[in-house]
């Protein structure tokens, strides 16, 4: 039985595939950090809640199943020290530590590590797994970010989970569904190669 048809890349996350070295490493750290605050300032404003919805999310959890587990973390954790820092590029433009959605970056902290760590296990080779390891991403934002919302902006936890998890799912599904298809294509094309 020859193995040569089998895929080559286990224990590989997509930015493995670039040449290593400091360089690149730092360069990716860097870059995921600055396309999560790019995509935050895709932010629509949702009636009766603090908390918009953007592109985000969606970023952190591609920055973490693309970069893995430690590379996913660094970049994300550099995107909430520089917006604590005081750089305007949380959702909306929004900096510093008072924010009620400060909870939500925390819980992305999280939830890159995890999916990157699945990532690296091949959780995001095919549309299925791609499907279940985002959902897993996105309620650990919901898991760290609801609570903190429902503490720093003084509601109760129902009010908390009325305002800052239930307007976001139809658009989570949609993330989801997006990354479904970008992340199994990014590697078949990779495969092919």
């Amino acid at each position: 039985m020859s193995t040569a048809a089998l895929p080559t890349r286990s224990g590989q996350v997509l930015a493995d595939l670039i040449p290593s070295s400091r360089v690149r490493d730092v360069a990716l750290v860097a870059g995921g950090a600055v396309l999560t605050g790019v995509a935050a300032q895709i932010a629509v404003p949702v009636p009766g809640s603090p908390v918009p919805v953007t592109g985000q999310t969606f970023a952190a959890l591609l920055v973490g199943t693309s970069l893995g587990a430690g590379r996913g973390l660094l970049s994300l954790a550099l995107y909430a020290l520089v917006g604590m820092a005081g750089v305007p590029w949380f959702a909306e433009g929004g900096s510093g530590v008072g924010a009620p959605s400060l909870g939500y970056v925390f819980g992305m902290l999280l939830a890159a590590t995890v999916v990157g760590a699945l990532a690296r296990r091949g959780a995001d080779r095919s549309v299925l797994r791609t499907a279940g390891t985002m959902l897993l991403g996105e309620a650990l934002i919901y898991a760290v970010g609801v609570p903190y919302l429902a503490l720093a902006a003084d509601m109760s936890l129902t009010a908390a989970i009325a305002a800052g998890l239930t307007p976001f799912l139809i658009g989570d599904a949609l993330k989801a569904a997006l990354a479904m298809g970008v992340l199994p294509t990014a590697w078949k094309l990779v495969d092919k190669k």
